[in-house]
């Protein structure tokens, strides 16, 4: 029998740990369509699989809190759900709009925040820190749990794009109150202006501005050597995993947060608009939700569950009133929103509580702070709880039905095509399958049938939504079984939009 709480330096540890890595991605990737289909949570699914390999099935994975393999992975998956947020953010969109996204990261995820940390210093008689801490860590959103729904088909752009800011960048602003607080829960819990400085040093000065360092000089190398030599596209996806990385080590290595560094140097690459494919983004998200996954998991076998030890009737309230102390500030930081009623509420209502959560709880644990195991077995039993209630109700959310035909759509225009690369203006070689603008007119005028599919990811749509006028949308993973459900006669020529 194998345990992951053997020596980390045992052989059969690597071993376990490469085979349980290499479990949950064919798992994911099995049951991916099927979970999209159905509207099953996925997290729960790989909580049900931790749980059967854990000490209450099989008894063959055990992980606790000082667990390495714990530690490992809770840092990785944090740095790069970080990195891959602030690089995947749709910067024109959040200029465009600019006050949903001040309405929902300020009012709402900071009043959630606050009013949550009340209530826990309330029922639970927490020390004030602490009940910021448990305040931050269970305002934040589950960005896996949300992705199903922000995909949702018939979803309204403004509940999509405020769930995605939200559930993009709401552990930023949660992640610094975590760190404010830590020092007060180590001992003697006073500080001097010393250590204020020092605090503001490490955490808000060292830690971003290693970030930024990383950021830039990582986007001059890759810029020179694109002129000078290229780059391989699928080294290209591979690069943002070493940006990520080694933002969060330069980060640490002057003693300044890895996690903030690692925000910063992905935002920097945001900001600065580098004509990055989407291989590198998808790669990146792809890579962030795999250590997630793999994480809830860990997760799963035996630490989650513990949230059953301290079940007691305040505990119970508190997990209620997360929920409704949302519903309460998001309404009322949306009432100044020219935003529909149900919308307001889906946005409001969809706030589930995941491995973010867990993820910041656990930097107190790791730092040795007083109490902060407690604190990290409460915020185990509200995630579950938010994991039934909210992950059950997308299962009752009602889907658009899907045309099963091409029932009068309009035929695509050359004219309205709109692309701001150069690329109409350079004939595509004998081994090139892109197709110029006029290119296409000469087709259409051929008078062969010609459909335009719009396989542009959520990132690219999201920061151009023009296009080619009468195109069909479908997602790029989704176009072999899109084209079928339209039924598209046989010899129709397909053009694939993705400028």
């Amino acid at each position: 029998m194998v345990r992951l709480t053997m020596n980390a330096g045992d052989p059969q540890f690597f071993m376990f740990t490469l085979a349980l890595v290499g479990v949950v991605i064919i798992i994911a990737a099995l049951l991916s369509g099927l979970i999209d289909r159905s509207d099953v949570p996925q997290v729960g699914v790989f909580l049900a699989l931790g749980a059967v390999l854990g000490p209450a099935g099989l008894r063959l994975l055990d992980v606790r809190l000082d667990s390495p393999i714990l530690f490992v992975v809770a840092t990785l998956s944090l740095t790069l759900v970080l990195f891959t947020d602030a690089v995947s953010l749709p910067m024109a969109e959040v200029r465009r709009h600019e006050r949903l996204a001040f309405v929902v990261l300020g009012p709402g995820t900071v009043l959630s925040a606050l009013l949550i940390a009340l209530v826990a210093w309330y029922v639970l008689d927490l020390p004030p820190a602490a009940a910021a801490i448990l305040g931050a860590a269970l305002a934040s959103t589950d960005p896996v749990m949300l992705r199903s729904l922000v995909r949702r088909p018939g979803l309204s752009d403004n509940v999509r794009l405020a769930l995605r800011l939200e559930s993009g960048l709401n552990d930023i602003v949660l992640l610094p109150v975590i760190l404010v607080a830590l020092p007060f829960l180590r001992e003697g819990g006073q500080l001097v202006p010393i250590d204020w400085a020092r605090l503001v040093l490490d955490f808000l000065l060292l830690g971003p501005g290693a970030g930024i360092a990383v950021g830039l000089l990582a986007l001059a190398a890759l810029d020179m050597i694109r002129r000078k030599v290229g780059v391989r596209r699928d080294y290209e996806s591979l690069y943002s995993l070493g940006v990520a990385f080694a933002a969060y080590a330069a980060a640490e290595s002057v003693h300044g947060s890895g996690f903030l560094a690692a925000f910063t140097a992905g935002l920097t690459i945001a900001a600065l608009d580098l004509d990055l494919c989407d291989c590198f983004l998808e790669y990146g998200e792809t890579t962030a939700e795999m250590a997630l996954l793999f994480a809830f998991v860990l997760f799963g076998s035996s630490l989650i569950w513990t949230g059953f030890t301290v079940l007691t009737w305040p505990v119970l309230l508190l997990a209620v009133s997360v929920v409704l102390v949302r519903l309460v500030a998001f309404l009322a930081a949306l009432s100044t929103m020219h935003l529909q009623p149900k919308e307001c509420m889906l946005i409001a209502w969809f706030g589930p509580r995941g491995l973010s959560s867990l993820l910041l709880i656990l930097v107190p644990v790791f730092a040795g702070a007083r109490g902060s195991d407690y604190l990290f077995h409460v915020a185990c039993f509200v995630v579950l709880f938010s994991v039934v209630l909210h992950g059950g109700s997308l299962m009752f959310l009602g889907r658009r039905r899907r045309p099963s035909k091409l029932r009068g759509a309009p035929p695509a225009t050359v004219d309205a095509v709109s692309i701001d690369h150069p690329a109409q203006e350079t004939p595509a070689g004998p081994a090139d399958d892109r197709i110029t603008i006029d290119e296409l007119g000469r087709l259409r005028q051929s008078g062969d049938p010609v459909v335009i599919l719009d396989v542009r990811s959520e990132h690219s749509l999201l920061d151009d939504r023009r296009g080619a006028g009468g195109a069909i949308r479908i997602p790029a993973e989704h176009v072999v079984r899109r084209v079928a459900e339209l039924a598209i006669p046989k010899n129709t020529s397909l053009i694939l939009f993705c400028a």
